[in-house]
């Protein structure tokens, strides 16, 4: 299930780095729930975690590929949003 959501969260890359029309963010759970950060005002950010080892580096390799492939790909400008929420505790200006 990992692998077909990594795969899924790939097509999603390839698709917003080729400014396709259609991303396809149905295509797994992880894409579905993403959808929202990806295609929005959100910014994202990618962790690549690789390994020293000999023994490891096939998926190293794959790792640092998927990540230099999501580097190449702009979701636009993040936009910050600021709401004032109910009266209920906390850290404002003028607290004592």
């Amino acid at each position: 299930a990992i692998n077909k959501s990594l795969s899924s969260l790939s097509d999603v890359f390839v698709a917003l780095a080729g400014k396709r029309p259609h991303v396809p963010f149905r295509n797994s759970k992880l894409t579905y729930l993403l959808q929202p950060c990806l295609s929005g005002d959100g910014k994202a950010l990618l962790i690549a975690n690789v390994s020293p080892l000999p023994s490891s580096a096939p998926e190293s390799l794959c790792s640092l590929r998927f990540a230099s492939m999501v580097g190449s790909c702009e979701l636009g400008k993040a936009v910050k949003h600021v709401g004032i929420e109910g009266g209920g505790a906390g850290g404002g200006a003028g607290g004592g």
